[in-house]
């Protein structure tokens, strides 16, 4: 399905599922606001996809507000897609200033740039907002539980505001994707240490790629507008459960 005259800002837009997403949704007809701190990626994504570049941070709110000036009075569709994990310690050593940071980007970023954006939603007629989770936010794992918690914390965030929401031209939606390759996630929470992103993936033939899920949250984006995807939970066919991944 495609849209005309309809505009979509979406988070962390400069690598992996965020660029994606916005390849995505240009390609069924959005005007797509690709928001993130790189200016230089999102900037080159925006100049492919016939798109606007917006620097953000959102754990900024002065860069959310921004945000949410450049885009205007009206809004049709959010993509929460800002986050990331830090660190793979358990709870006795843990960081508790990688479990700062997973909180303020995954959780807060995503409460701000709602709050921001709400109005513009609204104003719309017909807004969806799209959560991008994990399926760590459904079960705990060994050395996740700084990032299990902040996963969580979107997952309730967004059920919390399906119910205050209801009634109002506003669908909540939630992805949540299990084991996902892309070129920066497990490298960023293993601090650059390419061996060890290398081996979370090792033998697990065909984990889920960006465009996977891009194309989940395109799904939901062109949805009617009284269908509401509570949420999607999408794995590679390899990882039946957290702890459960085929490996050849």
């Amino acid at each position: 399905m495609t849209v005309t005259a309809r505009n979509a800002v979406v988070t962390g837009a400069s690598s992996g599922i965020g660029a994606a997403t916005a390849r995505t949704l240009a390609a069924a007809g959005f005007r797509v606001f690709c928001a993130a701190r790189r200016t230089d990626r999102i900037e080159a994504l925006a100049a492919e996809i016939d798109g606007v570049a917006i620097a953000c941070d959102v754990t900024s709110r002065d860069s959310v507000a921004g945000l949410a000036a450049a885009v205007g009075e009206s809004l049709h569709v959010l993509v929460n897609n800002a986050g990331g994990a830090f660190g793979a310690d358990p709870v006795e050593s843990a960081d508790p200033e990688q479990w700062r940071a997973m909180y303020d980007v995954n959780v807060l970023g995503t409460l701000q740039v709602t709050q921001a954006l709400l109005p513009a939603l609204r104003a719309s007629g017909d807004g969806l907002v799209v959560n991008v989770g994990s399926t760590a936010g459904r079960i705990a794992y060994e050395g996740g539980g700084g990032y299990t918690a902040a996963k969580h914390g979107v997952q309730v965030m967004t059920e919390t505001l399906r119910l205050e929401l209801v009634g109002e031209p506003i669908r909540v939606s939630e992805v949540a994707p299990g084991m996902v390759r892309t070129d920066e996630f497990a490298l960023v929470r293993f601090e650059g240490d390419q061996e060890a992103a290398d081996a979370v993936y090792a033998g697990v033939p065909d984990p889920l790629v960006a465009e996977d899920v891009a194309d989940a949250i395109g799904w939901i984006a062109t949805r009617p507008s009284h269908v509401n995807i509570d949420e999607l939970v999408i794995r590679p066919r390899a990882q039946a459960a957290q702890h459960k991944v085929h490996r050849v």
